[in-house]
């Protein structure tokens, strides 16, 4: 970890915020960080491993990385994967890179390779003997996938801070719940951390793209909106709905 790196008073708040309310670390603990190399995923790392250090309890880290394959279709000059590898190194995190499970590309989507990541992720983490897999999703993913969710699959839900799994075996937790995107964005400077092209094919196309405008648009001139939809995700009046 760089050594003249701290946590604004406003962000080590929140973070320790969401991680309180939500008791997301337990003394003993073993987190994999599921890290994608973009900036949400290793700003999480060096906080986690800054949090490690502060904390009063004792858990474990290591970073995971899935290779999906596309880095491997395009001339990048240098091997994504180390690339990531050698920024977590910076935080003294281990690592380890995986190639991800195979899958058909007849009508591939992003809920089905999300879907396929996150299962190899679970029996990586069960197999290795991980209690817990942290993720990099933030205020601003847990407002579009609630929007995502009424708008394509027609159900109120978005991602919980920390998800028990498996009779409570493994749990997600979402340390960076509280925060927003571009508080990220302007901590990844701090932390100089260089997030890596995503090749997805789909990129840009997919209908979280597609609410992430819609939500950036009426946010934007809209004072307070982005607070508001938050807070109704935890204030949902049962007897007001069908």
């Amino acid at each position: 970890m760089q050594r003249r790196f701290r946590l604004s008073p406003t962000l080590n708040r929140r973070i320790g915020q969401a991680l309180h309310d939500y008791s997301m670390l337990d003394d003993g603990d073993r987190v994999m960080i599921a890290v994608s190399g973009g900036v949400d995923s290793l700003v999480l790392a060096g906080v986690l491993k800054l949090w490690q250090k502060k904390a009063p309890i004792r858990f474990e880290l290591t970073a995971q990385i899935i290779d999906h394959g596309f880095w491997r279709h395009h001339d990048l000059g240098v091997d994504p994967g180390l690339s990531i590898g050698e920024q977590l190194k910076r935080f003294s995190l281990k690592y380890s890179i995986d190639n991800a499970w195979e899958m058909s590309d007849d009508g591939r989507t992003c809920f089905q390779c999300s879907r396929n990541r996150r299962s190899q992720l679970f029996d990586l983490a069960r197999k290795r003997g991980y209690n817990k897999i942290a993720m990099g999703h933030h205020k601003d993913d847990l407002i579009e996938t609630f929007f995502l969710n009424i708008l394509y699959s027609g159900n109120i839900s978005t991602m919980l801070p920390r998800q028990q799994l498996f009779s409570g075996d493994l749990s997600i937790i979402r340390p960076l719940a509280y925060v927003e995107k571009k508080e990220l964005v302007e901590l990844s400077r701090e932390l100089k951390v260089s997030p890596v092209a995503n090749l997805c094919p789909l990129e840009g196309n997919t209908r979280r793209e597609k609410v992430r405008i819609l939500l950036d648009s009426f946010c934007r001139d809209e004072v307070g909106v982005k607070e508001s939809i938050f807070a109704a995700l935890a204030n949902v009046r049962q007897d007001y709905m069908l």
